[in-house]
């Protein structure tokens, strides 16, 4: 690895990594910068006065000099075996929020948001880095820090293009709070690894985080685009939008209608193609739909993950089964965390 320390922006990241399209836009440099040198600007940082040469920005950015081996030994103190395709894990269920109010509000089982409502009302955390949705923008991400559960619920829901939540770590600092959860992509956790592994003070401590698992997202001009002009729906009239094989998109009067994936895949926005982790494997807990309707598919991956859910689960806000009732779930987490590793051209 090369010796970061007197690394400018431009000689690290500027070269490696957003010159050459590798940079997927989590933001991660531009809040761990001290001497704020760098701006999130449409979807990567930007200088925006003479950089200090610190080499701090290097150090978090999951796209420069990226080691999975270290970063596996760092997190679970040991490295993915071969047969563990879809990573390191301590416990796998299925799960979903208890209450059926909560799950209309969210995707699939509404664990994520569960497990964050627990943490809040047990003051295990003060807030929550999430994404939310823009008001005047149908179906345009943001980041948000959610202190309290009504605004929690207001940002329940998958997104397809993406949200650099990691900004939201900034609002953190600026109203000092102490304990948060974080939930974001599998590059925006590899991100959240890699400053817990530099020891940044100024970054706000995160309790425990939750990884997505994320085949890609679609850039926001070409989801609308696709939406409006080829199948036709006003992107205001979108009330909840999901893939299952296939884009389903749910309107405000109840309709829906479907589109092929490979209709989608043509807007995959460039910093995706680099990423070959599907089930955010260096989370404390990652989850995903992987196919099911009203539940979901749960990894539990470290100790502290391992200790939210469950009291999660033995205080009552979430129920499981064992993976073994949804052998289709189970068998295209393997499938699509293998078809990642693979065809990610890093």
């Amino acid at each position: 690895m090369t010796t970061v320390s007197k690394l400018s922006y431009e000689e690290s990241l500027e070269k490696t990594v957003v010159s050459n399209k590798k940079c997927m836009g989590c933001g991660a440099c531009v809040i761990v910068c001290p001497f704020a040198c760098l701006k999130y600007l449409e979807e990567k940082p930007n200088l925006v006065k003479d950089c200090e040469k610190c080499g701090i920005c290097a150090r978090v950015c999951p796209r420069f000099e990226w080691q999975p081996s270290a970063m596996e030994g760092f997190v679970f103190g040991r490295e993915r075996k071969p047969e563990e395709a879809f990573g390191v894990y301590r416990r796998m269920t299925v799960a979903q929020a208890s209450d059926e109010e909560l799950r209309k509000e969210c995707q699939d089982g509404g664990v994520i948001t569960a497990l964050l409502k627990f943490a809040l009302e047990k003051r295990i955390i003060e807030a929550a880095a999430v994404s939310g949705l823009v008001q005047d923008k149908p179906l345009l991400p943001h980041p948000v820090l959610a202190t309290n559960v009504a605004e929690l619920l207001a940002c329940a829901g998958t997104r397809y293009t993406y949200s650099p939540n990691m900004l939201a770590l900034k609002d953190g600092t600026l109203q000092k709070k102490k304990s948060l959860a974080y939930v974001g992509t599998p590059c925006q956790i590899q991100a959240i690894r890699r400053m817990e592994m530099a020891s940044l003070k100024h970054v706000v401590p995160i309790k425990f985080n939750i990884g997505l698992m994320c085949t890609e997202s679609f850039t926001y001009k070409g989801l609308i685009r696709l939406i409006e002009h080829t199948v036709g729906i006003r992107s205001g009239d979108i009330v909840k939008l999901n893939i299952k094989g296939q884009l389903f998109i749910t309107t405000k009067s109840g309709e829906i209608k479907t589109v092929p994936l490979r209709e989608v895949k043509q807007y995959t926005r460039q910093g995706c193609l680099p990423c070959n982790d599907f089930s955010s494997e260096l989370a404390d807990i990652s989850a995903g739909g992987l196919g099911m309707n009203d539940w979901t598919f749960v990894i539990v991956r470290t100790n502290r993950g391992e200790e939210i859910f469950r009291n999660a689960e033995k205080a009552g806000f979430i129920k499981t089964k064992p993976v073994e009732t949804e052998k289709f779930a189970s068998d295209l987490l393997v499938k699509l965390s293998e078809k990642k590793r693979n065809k990610a051209n890093v």
